[in-house]
């Protein structure tokens, strides 16, 4: 019978030890399980918290760039306005310019004309004069005559240009008339 408690006695140290071990091994692998699992978790956390900031970062640039982008726009669409007034004001500008050289071109017509006719009229005044100097009347009658259809005595000169005390061509004409009748 003694063999039969030492045999129970080895194996109830060894049933003792190995009940005392698994928890001490079960604490520490146990421990380091927790470590681990922390420590991944905090790296986690920072991979988390660094990937955050960056697209915080990213976020506010594309903020900026987008407000700068808003920005340039509204001030091309400032300008562009801008440039349409001023586009339709050098309209209204063409417009008037086109309209005053219009004036001036009929106004240079008209005084082209008017310079024409007198130039004419004077012609036929000094050969009328000329004619009446002479004492040739009949041929200078008959010249009054063709001047006074063609309408030309309207053109002569009111004013004297010589600088002379004499008449002016208009009033020179009518004293020849007047002497012809």
């Amino acid at each position: 019978m003694s063999t039969e408690p030492e045999k129970q006695e080895p194996g109830h140290l060894q049933h003792a030890a190995e009940h005392e071990r698994p928890p001490h091994k079960h604490n520490s692998v146990l421990f380091y399980l927790v470590i681990l699992f922390a420590a991944a978790f905090l790296l986690l956390l920072m991979s988390f918290l660094m990937q955050q900031r960056t697209n915080q970062e990213a976020l506010d640039n594309l903020q900026e760039t987008s407000n700068s982008a808003v920005e340039s726009l509204e001030n091309k669409l400032k300008e562009n306005e801008t440039l349409k007034q001023e586009n339709q004001e050098l309209k209204d500008q063409l417009a008037d310019l086109q309209e005053q050289v219009d004036t001036l071109e009929q106004t240079n017509e008209q005084l082209s004309d008017e310079l024409e006719n007198s130039s004419l009229a004077m012609q036929w005044f000094w050969q009328i004069d000329d004619y009446y100097a002479r004492g040739y009347y009949t041929k200078a009658r008959e010249l009054i005559e063709t001047f006074e259809e063609q309408g030309l005595q309207q053109y002569l000169p009111t004013e004297n240009t010589t600088g002379t005390d004499r008449f002016s061509p208009a009033q020179r004409y009518e004293e020849i008339k007047e002497a012809l009748d």
